[in-house]
Protein backbone atom coordinates (compact mmCIF):
# COMPACT_ATOMS: atom_id res chain seq x y z
CA UNK A 1 0.00 0.00 0.00
CA UNK A 2 1.32 3.46 -1.02
CA UNK A 3 1.89 5.75 1.55
CA UNK A 4 3.57 9.39 2.38
CA UNK A 5 5.09 10.80 5.43
CA UNK A 6 2.00 13.08 7.12
CA UNK A 7 4.69 16.27 7.29
CA UNK A 8 5.93 15.38 3.66
CA UNK A 9 5.14 17.87 1.04
CA UNK A 10 2.44 16.58 -1.73
CA UNK A 11 2.93 16.98 -5.70
CA UNK A 12 0.66 18.92 -7.47
CA UNK A 13 1.41 18.54 -10.87
CA UNK A 14 -0.02 21.29 -13.04
CA UNK A 15 -0.22 20.66 -16.86
CA UNK A 16 0.26 22.91 -20.08
CA UNK A 17 -1.23 24.22 -23.07
CA UNK A 18 -3.89 21.87 -24.45
CA UNK A 19 -3.43 19.07 -22.46
CA UNK A 20 -4.78 17.65 -19.31
CA UNK A 21 -3.93 16.13 -15.61
CA UNK A 22 -3.18 12.49 -17.64
CA UNK A 23 -0.22 14.00 -18.99
CA UNK A 24 1.46 13.47 -16.07
CA UNK A 25 0.99 9.29 -15.92
CA UNK A 26 4.43 8.53 -17.09
CA UNK A 27 6.66 10.67 -14.38
CA UNK A 28 3.83 9.71 -11.59
CA UNK A 29 4.94 5.84 -12.10
CA UNK A 30 8.28 6.93 -12.74
CA UNK A 31 8.23 8.39 -9.49
CA UNK A 32 6.18 5.79 -7.53
CA UNK A 33 5.83 6.54 -3.90
CA UNK A 34 7.19 9.51 -3.91
CA UNK A 35 3.57 10.71 -5.92
CA UNK A 36 1.53 8.91 -3.83
CA UNK A 37 -1.38 11.33 -2.56
CA UNK A 38 -0.21 13.55 -5.59
CA UNK A 39 -2.67 15.97 -6.77
CA UNK A 40 -3.18 16.51 -10.91
CA UNK A 41 -5.29 19.32 -11.39
CA UNK A 42 -7.17 19.59 -14.98
CA UNK A 43 -7.22 23.29 -15.80
CA UNK A 44 -10.61 24.82 -16.95
CA UNK A 45 -11.42 24.56 -20.23
CA UNK A 46 -8.79 21.95 -20.48
CA UNK A 47 -8.60 18.04 -20.10
CA UNK A 48 -11.61 16.52 -17.82
CA UNK A 49 -12.89 19.54 -17.32
CA UNK A 50 -13.51 20.66 -20.69
CA UNK A 51 -16.64 21.80 -20.74
CA UNK A 52 -16.13 24.45 -18.38
CA UNK A 53 -16.52 27.88 -20.43
CA UNK A 54 -14.80 30.94 -19.48
CA UNK A 55 -13.91 33.67 -19.40
CA UNK A 56 -10.41 32.35 -18.65
CA UNK A 57 -7.10 33.86 -17.20
CA UNK A 58 -4.18 33.16 -15.97
CA UNK A 59 -5.25 34.31 -12.36
CA UNK A 60 -8.46 32.59 -12.82
CA UNK A 61 -6.12 28.94 -13.08
CA UNK A 62 -4.36 30.32 -10.47
CA UNK A 63 -7.27 30.72 -8.05
CA UNK A 64 -8.99 27.54 -9.22
CA UNK A 65 -5.35 25.49 -8.15
CA UNK A 66 -5.33 27.38 -4.81
CA UNK A 67 -8.20 26.34 -3.90
CA UNK A 68 -7.21 22.77 -4.59
CA UNK A 69 -4.13 22.82 -2.48
CA UNK A 70 -5.89 24.85 0.42
CA UNK A 71 -8.18 21.55 0.13
CA UNK A 72 -5.18 18.95 1.21
CA UNK A 73 -4.18 20.69 4.25
CA UNK A 74 -0.76 20.26 3.58
CA UNK A 75 2.44 21.26 2.64
CA UNK A 76 3.01 20.74 -1.37
CA UNK A 77 5.68 21.35 -3.81
CA UNK A 78 4.03 22.58 -7.18
CA UNK A 79 5.29 20.96 -10.30
CA UNK A 80 4.25 22.83 -13.42
CA UNK A 81 4.51 22.40 -17.16
CA UNK A 82 5.02 24.87 -19.88
CA UNK A 83 2.19 27.40 -19.26
CA UNK A 84 1.42 25.42 -15.83
CA UNK A 85 4.92 26.91 -14.98
CA UNK A 86 3.23 29.96 -14.88
CA UNK A 87 0.49 29.47 -13.00
CA UNK A 88 2.61 27.07 -10.96
CA UNK A 89 4.88 30.79 -9.50
CA UNK A 90 1.37 32.86 -9.13
CA UNK A 91 0.32 29.88 -6.91
CA UNK A 92 3.20 30.37 -4.64
CA UNK A 93 2.19 33.68 -4.73
CA UNK A 94 -0.90 32.86 -2.91
CA UNK A 95 0.26 29.90 -0.81
CA UNK A 96 3.53 31.52 0.37
CA UNK A 97 4.97 29.06 3.67
CA UNK A 98 2.51 26.21 2.39
CA UNK A 99 4.70 25.53 -0.97
CA UNK A 100 7.76 24.02 -0.49
CA UNK A 101 9.06 24.09 -3.31
CA UNK A 102 8.55 24.78 -7.18
CA UNK A 103 9.62 22.73 -10.25
CA UNK A 104 9.35 24.15 -13.45
CA UNK A 105 9.63 22.03 -16.53
CA UNK A 106 10.33 23.35 -19.89
CA UNK A 107 8.62 26.30 -18.46
CA UNK A 108 7.24 29.14 -20.40
CA UNK A 109 8.31 32.66 -18.40
CA UNK A 110 5.95 34.34 -16.03
CA UNK A 111 6.08 37.60 -18.00
CA UNK A 112 5.16 35.82 -21.51
CA UNK A 113 6.61 34.71 -24.63
CA UNK A 114 5.80 38.14 -26.31
CA UNK A 115 6.04 36.84 -29.93
CA UNK A 116 4.82 38.56 -32.89
CA UNK A 117 0.48 38.32 -34.01
CA UNK A 118 2.03 36.51 -37.01
CA UNK A 119 3.60 33.92 -35.05
CA UNK A 120 0.53 33.71 -32.81
CA UNK A 121 -1.34 32.51 -35.96
CA UNK A 122 -0.10 29.64 -36.17
CA UNK A 123 -1.28 28.70 -32.39
CA UNK A 124 -4.99 30.21 -33.16
CA UNK A 125 -5.19 27.94 -36.32
CA UNK A 126 -5.09 24.90 -34.12
CA UNK A 127 -8.31 25.09 -33.10
CA UNK A 128 -10.46 21.99 -34.16
CA UNK A 129 -7.56 21.00 -36.51
CA UNK A 130 -6.39 17.22 -34.60
CA UNK A 131 -4.03 16.88 -37.17
CA UNK A 132 -2.50 20.29 -36.90
CA UNK A 133 -2.62 19.71 -33.18
CA UNK A 134 -0.56 16.72 -33.59
CA UNK A 135 2.43 17.99 -36.16
CA UNK A 136 3.10 20.65 -33.86
CA UNK A 137 3.29 18.52 -30.90
CA UNK A 138 5.52 15.95 -33.38
CA UNK A 139 7.53 19.11 -34.31
CA UNK A 140 8.26 20.30 -30.59
CA UNK A 141 9.38 16.91 -29.52
CA UNK A 142 11.92 14.55 -30.17
CA UNK A 143 11.07 10.97 -28.70
CA UNK A 144 7.27 10.75 -28.61
CA UNK A 145 6.26 7.67 -29.82
CA UNK A 146 2.89 7.32 -31.54
CA UNK A 147 0.85 5.88 -28.98
CA UNK A 148 2.15 9.04 -26.70
CA UNK A 149 1.31 11.61 -29.25
CA UNK A 150 -1.57 10.43 -29.49
CA UNK A 151 -2.75 10.07 -26.01
CA UNK A 152 -1.52 13.80 -25.60
CA UNK A 153 -3.33 14.76 -29.02
CA UNK A 154 -6.65 13.15 -28.04
CA UNK A 155 -6.23 15.74 -24.70
CA UNK A 156 -5.80 18.56 -27.11
CA UNK A 157 -9.21 17.16 -29.18
CA UNK A 158 -11.48 17.70 -26.17
CA UNK A 159 -10.61 21.98 -26.17
CA UNK A 160 -13.03 24.27 -27.32
CA UNK A 161 -11.64 25.43 -30.86
CA UNK A 162 -12.57 28.81 -30.15
CA UNK A 163 -11.05 28.73 -26.65
CA UNK A 164 -7.42 27.53 -28.07
CA UNK A 165 -6.64 31.10 -29.43
CA UNK A 166 -7.86 32.12 -25.78
CA UNK A 167 -5.64 29.66 -23.64
CA UNK A 168 -2.49 30.97 -25.95
CA UNK A 169 -2.84 34.48 -26.01
CA UNK A 170 -2.55 33.94 -22.05
CA UNK A 171 0.95 32.33 -21.83
CA UNK A 172 2.06 34.61 -24.73
CA UNK A 173 1.25 37.66 -22.80
CA UNK A 174 1.78 36.48 -19.64
CA UNK A 175 1.03 37.96 -15.99
CA UNK A 176 2.39 41.35 -14.69
CA UNK A 177 4.65 39.82 -12.19
CA UNK A 178 6.71 38.57 -14.39
CA UNK A 179 8.19 41.74 -14.98
CA UNK A 180 9.14 41.58 -11.30
CA UNK A 181 11.66 39.49 -8.85
CA UNK A 182 9.84 36.39 -8.52
CA UNK A 183 8.15 36.34 -4.80
CA UNK A 184 8.42 32.74 -4.04
CA UNK A 185 11.83 32.58 -2.01
CA UNK A 186 11.96 28.65 -1.19
CA UNK A 187 13.49 26.45 -3.41
CA UNK A 188 13.41 26.07 -7.15
CA UNK A 189 14.25 23.25 -9.94
CA UNK A 190 14.20 24.51 -13.41
CA UNK A 191 14.57 21.95 -16.01
CA UNK A 192 14.69 22.20 -20.10
CA UNK A 193 14.53 20.26 -23.00
CA UNK A 194 17.67 19.85 -24.68
CA UNK A 195 16.10 19.65 -27.77
CA UNK A 196 13.12 22.47 -27.20
CA UNK A 197 13.21 24.50 -30.32
CA UNK A 198 10.19 26.41 -28.05
CA UNK A 199 11.41 26.81 -24.78
CA UNK A 200 15.33 27.17 -25.47
CA UNK A 201 17.66 27.60 -23.21
CA UNK A 202 18.59 31.11 -24.21
CA UNK A 203 14.20 31.40 -23.42
CA UNK A 204 15.17 29.77 -19.92
CA UNK A 205 18.41 31.52 -19.03
CA UNK A 206 17.13 34.91 -19.86
CA UNK A 207 13.31 35.06 -19.18
CA UNK A 208 12.88 32.32 -16.09
CA UNK A 209 16.58 31.79 -14.13
CA UNK A 210 17.60 35.52 -13.23
CA UNK A 211 14.05 36.27 -11.72
CA UNK A 212 14.61 33.61 -8.63
CA UNK A 213 17.67 33.74 -6.08
CA UNK A 214 19.52 30.48 -6.62
CA UNK A 215 17.47 28.19 -8.84
CA UNK A 216 18.91 24.46 -9.49
CA UNK A 217 18.73 24.47 -13.54
CA UNK A 218 18.93 21.09 -15.39
CA UNK A 219 18.40 19.99 -19.00
CA UNK A 220 17.16 16.59 -20.30
CA UNK A 221 19.01 15.57 -23.34
CA UNK A 222 16.71 13.66 -26.11
CA UNK A 223 13.83 15.26 -25.37
CA UNK A 224 11.93 18.61 -26.76
CA UNK A 225 8.75 20.42 -24.95
CA UNK A 226 7.67 17.31 -22.83
CA UNK A 227 10.22 15.79 -21.31
CA UNK A 228 7.96 14.09 -19.41
CA UNK A 229 6.48 12.46 -21.33
CA UNK A 230 9.53 11.82 -23.68
CA UNK A 231 12.33 10.61 -21.06
CA UNK A 232 9.80 10.28 -17.51
CA UNK A 233 12.86 8.58 -16.00
CA UNK A 234 15.48 10.93 -16.63
CA UNK A 235 12.91 13.68 -15.31
CA UNK A 236 12.10 11.50 -12.35
CA UNK A 237 15.24 11.31 -10.83
CA UNK A 238 16.20 15.26 -11.12
CA UNK A 239 12.58 15.91 -9.64
CA UNK A 240 13.53 13.02 -7.02
CA UNK A 241 17.42 14.63 -6.14
CA UNK A 242 15.25 17.94 -5.66
CA UNK A 243 12.38 16.50 -3.34
CA UNK A 244 15.28 14.77 -1.32
CA UNK A 245 16.75 18.17 -0.81
CA UNK A 246 13.91 20.15 0.00
CA UNK A 247 12.68 17.41 2.20
CA UNK A 248 15.72 17.03 4.29
CA UNK A 249 16.76 20.91 4.29
CA UNK A 250 18.19 22.17 8.12
CA UNK A 251 17.97 25.11 9.76
CA UNK A 252 21.41 25.49 8.42
CA UNK A 253 21.06 24.76 4.96
CA UNK A 254 23.64 24.33 2.62
CA UNK A 255 24.00 27.33 -0.05
CA UNK A 256 21.88 26.85 -3.32
CA UNK A 257 24.06 27.57 -6.36
CA UNK A 258 23.39 30.80 -7.80
CA UNK A 259 23.23 31.25 -11.43
CA UNK A 260 26.77 32.04 -13.01
CA UNK A 261 29.56 32.19 -15.90
CA UNK A 262 29.81 28.40 -15.07
CA UNK A 263 26.50 26.77 -14.53
CA UNK A 264 24.71 28.65 -17.46
CA UNK A 265 27.75 27.43 -20.10
CA UNK A 266 26.47 24.41 -18.55
CA UNK A 267 22.32 25.04 -19.23
CA UNK A 268 23.50 26.49 -22.97
CA UNK A 269 25.67 23.66 -24.13
CA UNK A 270 27.67 26.36 -25.91
CA UNK A 271 31.58 27.10 -27.34
CA UNK A 272 31.18 30.62 -26.51
CA UNK A 273 29.46 30.66 -23.20
CA UNK A 274 32.53 28.22 -21.99
CA UNK A 275 35.13 30.94 -23.53
CA UNK A 276 32.76 34.42 -21.85
CA UNK A 277 33.85 32.19 -18.34
CA UNK A 278 37.67 31.39 -18.88
CA UNK A 279 40.95 33.56 -18.73
CA UNK A 280 43.29 32.78 -21.56
CA UNK A 281 45.28 30.70 -19.66
CA UNK A 282 43.23 28.27 -17.85
CA UNK A 283 44.00 25.21 -16.88
CA UNK A 284 41.92 21.89 -16.47
CA UNK A 285 42.41 18.74 -14.05
CA UNK A 286 39.85 16.00 -13.67
CA UNK A 287 39.39 13.04 -13.01
CA UNK A 288 38.42 11.99 -16.17
CA UNK A 289 41.79 12.88 -17.85
CA UNK A 290 44.99 11.57 -17.11
CA UNK A 291 46.92 15.01 -17.89
CA UNK A 292 46.19 18.67 -17.64
CA UNK A 293 44.49 20.02 -20.39
CA UNK A 294 46.08 23.60 -21.00
CA UNK A 295 44.62 26.83 -22.71
CA UNK A 296 41.58 28.21 -23.31
CA UNK A 297 40.26 26.77 -26.54
CA UNK A 298 41.50 23.41 -25.51
CA UNK A 299 39.37 23.33 -22.37
CA UNK A 300 36.25 24.97 -23.74
CA UNK A 301 36.73 21.90 -26.54
CA UNK A 302 36.53 19.15 -23.93
CA UNK A 303 33.98 21.21 -21.77
CA UNK A 304 31.42 21.95 -24.21
CA UNK A 305 31.79 17.95 -25.38
CA UNK A 306 31.34 17.04 -21.67
CA UNK A 307 28.35 19.04 -21.31
CA UNK A 308 26.49 17.19 -24.20
CA UNK A 309 27.09 13.79 -22.74
CA UNK A 310 25.30 14.56 -20.15
CA UNK A 311 21.88 13.75 -20.20
CA UNK A 312 20.58 15.82 -16.90
CA UNK A 313 22.97 17.47 -14.90
CA UNK A 314 21.53 19.42 -11.64
CA UNK A 315 23.98 22.08 -9.42
CA UNK A 316 23.44 21.52 -5.81
CA UNK A 317 25.30 23.33 -3.66
CA UNK A 318 28.47 25.51 -3.40
CA UNK A 319 30.59 27.43 -1.24
CA UNK A 320 33.28 29.88 -1.62
CA UNK A 321 36.30 30.76 0.05
CA UNK A 322 38.15 33.17 -2.42
CA UNK A 323 39.56 33.13 -4.81
CA UNK A 324 37.93 29.64 -5.03
CA UNK A 325 33.80 28.61 -5.72
CA UNK A 326 32.74 25.02 -4.99
CA UNK A 327 30.02 23.33 -6.57
CA UNK A 328 28.61 19.81 -5.60
CA UNK A 329 26.89 18.46 -8.89
CA UNK A 330 24.48 15.45 -9.98
CA UNK A 331 24.63 13.96 -13.90
CA UNK A 332 22.84 11.26 -15.62
CA UNK A 333 24.63 9.54 -19.15
CA UNK A 334 24.65 6.90 -21.11
CA UNK A 335 21.10 6.17 -21.11
CA UNK A 336 20.78 6.86 -16.94
CA UNK A 337 23.79 6.18 -15.41
CA UNK A 338 24.19 8.20 -12.37
CA UNK A 339 27.16 10.81 -11.22
CA UNK A 340 28.21 12.95 -8.76
CA UNK A 341 31.28 15.21 -8.33
CA UNK A 342 32.91 18.40 -6.57
CA UNK A 343 34.32 20.90 -9.38
CA UNK A 344 36.50 23.91 -7.86
CA UNK A 345 37.38 26.90 -9.91
CA UNK A 346 39.89 29.55 -8.71
CA UNK A 347 39.23 32.79 -10.46
CA UNK A 348 41.56 35.63 -10.87
CA UNK A 349 41.26 39.62 -9.72
CA UNK A 350 38.69 39.78 -12.95
CA UNK A 351 36.63 37.01 -11.93
CA UNK A 352 37.95 35.10 -14.68
CA UNK A 353 38.43 31.28 -14.03
CA UNK A 354 42.14 30.34 -14.68
CA UNK A 355 41.86 26.92 -13.22
CA UNK A 356 39.08 23.92 -12.81
CA UNK A 357 39.47 20.13 -11.09
CA UNK A 358 36.93 18.48 -11.46
CA UNK A 359 36.43 15.80 -9.76
CA UNK A 360 34.01 12.24 -11.19
CA UNK A 361 32.43 9.58 -8.89
CA UNK A 362 32.40 6.71 -9.28
CA UNK A 363 35.27 5.28 -10.85
CA UNK A 364 33.65 2.81 -13.34
CA UNK A 365 31.67 6.10 -14.08
CA UNK A 366 34.86 8.31 -14.41
CA UNK A 367 36.55 5.85 -16.83
CA UNK A 368 33.33 5.37 -19.18
CA UNK A 369 33.19 9.04 -19.68
CA UNK A 370 36.83 9.79 -20.02
CA UNK A 371 36.74 7.28 -22.43
CA UNK A 372 33.90 8.51 -24.05
CA UNK A 373 34.88 11.96 -24.67
CA UNK A 374 38.47 10.89 -26.03
CA UNK A 375 35.98 8.98 -28.75
CA UNK A 376 34.14 12.46 -29.49
CA UNK A 377 37.40 14.50 -29.88
CA UNK A 378 39.54 12.27 -31.48
CA UNK A 379 41.99 14.64 -33.99
CA UNK A 380 40.81 17.80 -31.47
CA UNK A 381 42.76 16.90 -28.01
CA UNK A 382 45.54 14.91 -27.58
CA UNK A 383 44.41 11.51 -27.36
CA UNK A 384 46.94 10.44 -24.39
CA UNK A 385 44.47 12.45 -22.05
CA UNK A 386 41.88 10.02 -21.94
CA UNK A 387 41.23 6.72 -20.68
CA UNK A 388 41.44 3.81 -23.48
CA UNK A 389 40.34 1.27 -21.74
CA UNK A 390 42.17 -1.92 -20.81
Amino acid sequence: MNQTHPTQPALVFIHGFLDGADAWDDLVLRLGNRAAGALRVDLPGMGARADEPGPYSLDRFAADVTTQVRALARPVVLVGHSMGAQIAELVAQRLDERVRGLVLLTPVPLRGTGLPDDAMRTFHALGGDPAAQRELRRNLSVKLDDAQLERLGQLGDRVDAAAVGTFADLWNKGHPSGAETARFRGPVLIIGGSSDAFVTAELISSGVTPRFEAPTVASIERAGHWPHVEQPEAVARIVGSFLANVEQASDTPDVPVAPQGWTRAFEQKSADAFSEAFAPNVVLEASVLAKPVVGIDQVKTVMTAASKIYEALSFTHEAHNDPRDYLEWEVQAFGGEQMRGITVLTKNAEGKIVHVAIHHRPLDGALKFSAELGRILQGQVDASSFYRGA
